[in-house]
């Protein structure tokens, strides 16, 4: 008898978000837990003409906060050296004690009504990004761990 197999990519990771932790069952009607695992986001974002600064100072005077609040961890912030990007993008890694919890965690994030406060002030001269990009990402079996 045959056992079935399931594999997910990564790139599917964003879109599956949901089906982290969930059980399956083989054909012999045995259950296989998905196990969950640490996932890490990596997340750049580009921002309208002139607003990097707004943006660094809502991260470093709340969002950062307001991230541990729910759940997410902060790991690095970075603005790229080399002209245009240094001038208006913002790229950074957080990390979720799993995809189901980096899902519950933006939801609880979004609602947040200090974050609507803070995003509103922040933007009162203007909407401040203008694009985001979200890559969710598990570490290898050869990298080096987090201390």
């Amino acid at each position: 008898m045959t056992k079935r197999v399931h594999l997910m990519t990564t790139a599917g990771l964003c879109c599956l978000a949901g089906l982290a932790g969930v059980l399956s069952r083989d054909s012999r009607g045995e259950d296989n837990t998905v196990k969950q695992q640490r996932v890490y986001e990596l997340r750049t974002y580009t921002t309208a003409e002139g607003r990097l600064d707004a943006l660094n100072a809502r991260f470093r005077d709340h969002t950062l906060r307001i991230f541990e609040k729910h759940g997410m961890q902060n790991v690095m912030y970075w603005v790229p050296t080399d002209e245009p990007r240094s001038k208006n993008t913002l790229i950074y890694v957080i990390s979720h004690a799993s995809l189901d919890a980096a899902k519950k965690s933006w939801d609880a994030f979004r609602a947040d009504p200090e974050w609507k406060k803070v995003r509103e002030e922040s933007e009162k001269d203007g909407k401040i990004v203008e694009k985001v990009e979200s890559v969710f990402m598990t570490t290898t079996d050869y990298s080096p761990q987090p201390k």
